[in-house]
């Protein structure tokens, strides 16, 4: 078995996928949620909660682990991150880029790694993303540099930068990931339904657009049971 992995998990599709395969290669996973302050944060965290309580995550996966930093002071009041109105279904990626959040996220868990002796911190973002912190030159320079702070060596991988969302999609059909719980949205309806409006909505529909699954996109995740 290799050792353990931490894995920047938000619920959706990709960090799911993620998880899954972290697991299937024989490692111990603790699933990390790290929350700033955004309007989405609380339904991610509903949806966290019924895949880690699914196969095939359900007696595998580590127990997740909620991390908070508050933001607030940083994103202004009005920011439609904070407000939920996102840009629009068809905006291009770069309208929706959140300044300084992968910072504040890889930040936060590379510590936790350190004080749990977690040596391996993994997050997925895909082809494509256009932000200056998602690139392989961003996470290796957050590597050397959360490892010089921390006097602790953390690798932290993207294993997802080369792939489109369809890609993932597929290997989390192969590895049976129930699809149907993730959240991959930012303006979530009530009972946690995909707005069907923002451009993490489209870009879900893309992705499952040649799965079998088609109702995914607006279907509400299940309640848990009390005995959950």
């Amino acid at each position: 078995m290799s050792g353990p992995t931490a894995v920047l998990f938000s619920g959706g599709v990709d960090s799911t996928v993620l998880l899954a395969e972290e697991l299937a290669r024989g490692r111990r996973v603790h699933p990390i949620h790290v929350r700033v302050g955004l309007a989405w944060e609380d339904a991610e965290a509903r949806a966290i909660t019924r895949l880690l309580a699914a196969a095939p995550f359900v007696g595998r996966a580590r127990p997740g682990v909620t991390l908070t930093v508050d933001a607030r002071d940083i994103y202004p009041s009005d920011h439609w991150a904070r407000v939920g109105t996102p840009p629009a279904f068809d905006s291009p990626d770069r309208e929706v880029y959140i300044e300084g959040r992968n910072l504040l996220l890889l930040t936060h868990a590379a510590l936790w790694c350190r004080q749990h002796g977690v040596g391996r911190l993994a997050l997925a973002p895909l082809a494509g993303n256009p932000f200056p912190d998602a690139t392989l030159e961003f996470f290796a320079a957050m590597s050397t540099a959360v490892s010089l702070g921390l006097d602790s060596p953390i690798e932290i991988v993207a294993p997802y930068l080369a792939l489109k969302k369809h890609e993932v999609v597929a290997r989390g059909l192969r590895l049976g990931v129930p699809l149907e719980f993730t959240l991959s949205c930012m303006n979530p309806a009530p009972g946690d339904r995909h707005c069907g409006k923002c451009s993490k909505c489209r870009e879900r529909q893309e992705g499952l657009a040649s799965s079998p699954l088609p109702h995914l996109p607006s279907s509400p995740l299940p309640q848990l049971s009390s005995s959950a």
